[in-house]
């Protein structure tokens, strides 16, 4: 189709599959393009989902029929294919997080707005019927006014099943910068702006053994915080705790709960698009599941589908580069207060993205 947005992927691993999926069904994407360092794994995942090119990254970076750049490397790499990509005349979208720290996201915020093309960034999550559905139970004053909240992601990490975990416990990855954007984008789409936080962390298991394959026997050293504890307090008054830890077993707590007057929200994982929403109103002893509020069945690269969509309308797309950088800069926040025992104010202002139609 003429309208198709047409998009090149650098970085063909684990995510670019869920990506490419998305993308094959979408009426307002076209892949035409992949690149990766590993021209073997590029070449598998084009006979796999039909894309017509396997180049490098100069050679789709150059391509003057490519608007979009789908950038799926890894952490340490974002800002840099980023800024190339923008300096190429083209939109990018990031796959998590932005950037590996303040200074690289806000280079990619100056070359943005110095070439006027758009940055997109994941999660996406937060567009799917579970944090959705909790939104609008909230704005409709469905739990009262929120008091609170708390947010845990607590696991053992991923040394165990994944084939390459090395880089989880590199600087600018870590609990906090893997898990955290989809726990504190949910947040912002749920209650807004944030006024503070302050954090604690620690690297509670300096050595990881991996016992999956095909690097089993392995050793990591951990070079980042494996253990953060976050206090949050929003411009709204709400305050709250977030945990995000790869050093625990077993964990009882619910990923995200929000207290209000009136009554008490259960949230989903934010890393799914779905999930149960459950409510338990004043006056009530057992929580009810409630039906979604808007589409369900979104997998990754909703959010790139919905920044196509709005390049061709001339509209805001909802997983903004202003957003994303909202989210690195509370990351770094938590691992920096950690240090200065002292709360931090975010810098710039923040605006909840529209929600999505029902």
């Amino acid at each position: 189709m003429a309208d198709r947005v047409r998009v090149g992927v650098v970085g063909t691993g684990a995510i670019s599959g869920a990506y490419l999926q998305t993308a094959s069904t979408s009426p307002i994407l076209e892949v035409v393009a992949l690149a990766d360092l590993n021209a073997q794994a590029a070449q598998a995942k084009a006979a796999e989902f039909n894309i017509p090119r396997v180049l490098s990254v100069e050679d789709l970076l150059k391509d003057p029929s490519i608007e979009i750049v789908l950038n799926l490397t890894v952490p340490k790499a974002h800002a840099s294919i980023a800024i190339r990509a923008l300096r190429a005349g083209k939109h990018t979208f990031i796959e998590k997080p932005l950037a590996v720290d303040r200074h690289e996201g806000r280079e990619i915020l100056d070359v943005a707005q110095e070439t006027g093309l758009r940055v997109g960034c994941a999660p996406d999550t937060f567009l799917g019927a579970g944090i959705q559905t909790a939104r609008k139970l909230i704005d409709d004053g469905a739990i009262g006014r929120p008091v609170a909240f708390t947010a845990f992601m607590m696991c053992r990490g991923h040394e165990s099943w994944h084939p390459s975990p090395e880089f989880y416990y590199e600087a600018g990855a870590g609990p906090m910068f893997d898990m955290g954007p989809y726990y504190l984008t949910a947040l912002l789409n749920l209650l807004g702006p944030v006024a503070r936080v302050a954090g604690v962390s620690s690297i509670a298991i300096p050595e990881r053994l991996i016992t999956s394959e095909p690097q089993k026997g392995k050793t990591i050293t951990v070079e980042t915080p494996d253990h953060i504890a976050g206090l949050m307090e929003f411009t709204s008054g709400v305050t709250g705790t977030i945990t995000q830890s790869f050093a625990v077993m077993h964990s009882p707590h619910p990923p995200i709960t929000i207290f209000g007057t009136e009554g008490t929200l259960a949230v989903p994982d934010p890393n799914l698009f779905d999930g149960e929403v459950k409510i338990c109103r004043a006056g009530a002893t057992e929580f009810t599941t409630v039906s979604p509020t808007s589409p369900t069945g979104y997998g990754r690269g909703v959010g790139l589908a919905d920044m196509a969509t709005a390049i061709r309308a001339g509209k805001p797309h909802r997983c903004s580069l202003e957003q994303a950088y909202l989210v690195l800069d509370l990351m770094e926040a938590f691992l920096d207060t950690s240090d200065s025992g002292r709360f931090y104010k975010p810098v710039g202002e923040y605006e909840r993205p529209a929600a999505v139609e029902s």
